[in-house]
């Protein structure tokens, strides 16, 4: 597996923003028979192309035919539908709408437009990186650095720029004159032409494009109601919990032996499940009341993909791979397999239609001030968590690579978590040497990390 290096998904990133700039520019010029700048920012690139071109760089490189073009399909149009989601949560605007295109969902995302995307993801990651990366090592490593640094230096500030100015905020005023009263005057009417100039863009790049209607949120005493923060953060602690004492049990009864499924070095909590519950809560939320056929088969897809990217992730940052499926039929690189995107689709659909509905009462029974303690207590202690077991996981990693302990950190890291205590918490877990895996102990599935 490829380890690419921070300035190479950076170069990546700008490169594919620049050249989804371009087709989404040259389609939509041909379309309307005039020039339309299609970025969502004022410079030449379309950041969402940037970010799911190195999501499938990262996870999607051990991939090849069809299956990378169906995962890339997959990432490309949850990207496509998170994305047009926030932009109509932030902006109050919908830029795009597939409504009369068949097979479409909320609009924002289209089979059509999954099936290109598949095939655009496909030709990336086979021949388009490769190609991206030669040209990038052909300039002095100085030159791109100082490149790369400025180009993401012009983003920041045009992506903080465009949402200002889209969002209004710059329009207004007395926010200019709390900001800075002596450059009051001139503030509010550079900030007034320029945005102007935006809005005038986006109506040429985006001709369809139209205000929505924020729909009044009933008023409620509950704590956490609806699907907001309070909620999610709260349902990935007791998710976290649960499916690592799910999978505690499994292997029970599976296996015959009781064994950690942990995530982290502290306490029951399987991080993969917490998130899956909460990334699933929050992505169809709105779809909760749909057919069983349906978050079933949602289910399946993102599951599987959302496992796959687990299974990467892990391996790249600690080195480690926590699971493999080899032996199981109709795998993929070990990393997923069919039986358990099934599960993940049938676990889809027991959340919705059993287990969420009386747990959202039983969260929205709390007081709010308990609720919203309790709440930041459990984040905190979960941050602190995390990171104390990435610590952990990265020095087991460089222990047995012999790398020594330099830093206090790492001492730290040593003297509290040896591999004794690291064998202990995960069984199961595999070494990386170069791109292969050597199995440290038996096991089919190690804790979800």
């Amino acid at each position: 597996m490829n380890h690419y290096t921070i300035y190479e998904l950076l170069w990546l990133f700008f490169l594919y923003s620049f050249g989804g700039w371009i087709l989404e520019t040259v389609l939509a010029t041909l379309k309307q028979k005039k020039f339309a700048n299609r970025g969502l920012v004022n410079g030449p690139y379309c950041v969402m192309y940037g970010f799911t071109a190195v999501l499938m760089t990262v996870g999607l490189q051990e991939l090849t035919g069809f299956w990378l073009f169906l995962f890339a399909a997959v990432y490309a149009t949850v990207v496509e539908w998170i994305g047009g989601h926030l932009m109509e949560r932030i902006f109050k605007e919908r830029w795009w709408d597939y409504s009369n295109v068949k097979w479409n969902l909320d609009g924002y995302i289209c089979l059509p437009a999954s099936l290109a995307w598949g095939g655009l993801g496909y030709i990336a990651v086979r021949w388009g990186n490769v190609l991206s990366l030669d040209l990038l090592h052909l300039l002095p490593e100085l030159v791109m650095k100082i490149l790369i640094l400025v180009l993401l230096l012009f983003l920041c500030v045009d992506v903080f720029a465009s949402f200002m100015l889209l969002t209004g905020i710059s329009r207004n005023p007395k926010q200019w004159e709390e900001t800075d009263a002596q450059i009051d005057k001139l503030s509010a009417r550079l900030s007034s032409w320029i945005s102007e100039r935006v809005e005038r863009r986006v109506k040429k790049a985006y001709p369809r494009v139209r205000k929505t209607e924020k729909k009044a949120a009933e008023k409620s005493d509950a704590f956490a109601s609806g699907c907001g923060f309070y909620k999610i953060v709260l349902l990935f602690i007791i998710g976290a919990f649960l499916g690592d004492i799910t999978e505690t049990i499994f292997c029970r009864i599976t296996m015959g032996v009781w064994m950690s499924r942990s995530s982290v070095v502290w306490g029951p909590f399987s991080i993969v499940w917490g998130l899956a519950i909460a990334l699933v809560t929050a992505l169809l939320y709105k779809y909760k009341d749909r057919s069983n056929t349906f978050l079933f088969l949602i289910g399946t897809l993102l599951g599987g993909a959302y496992e796959y990217l687990c299974s990467v992730f892990t391996e790249i940052f600690f080195g480690k791979v926590f699971w493999d499926y080899s032996n199981i039929p109709f795998n993929l690189g070990g990393r997923i397999n069919l039986l358990y995107c099934f599960f993940w689709g049938i676990a889809a659909v027991v959340w919705f239609k059993r287990l969420y509905p009386p747990l959202e009462k039983w969260i929205e029974r709390i007081p709010q001030k308990v609720g919203k303690i309790i709440t930041w207590g459990l984040l905190v202690f979960m941050c602190c968590n995390i990171m104390v077991s990435c610590m952990a996981l990265v020095r087991y990693d460089e222990r047995e690579k012999g790398i020594r302990a330099e830093t206090r950190w790492e001492h730290w890291t040593d003297e509290h978590y040896d591999d004794a205590k690291m064998k202990k918490i995960y069984p199961n877990a595999k070494g990386v040497k170069k791109g292969k895996t050597e199995e440290k102990d038996a096991g089919s599935k190690a804790a979800e990390s």
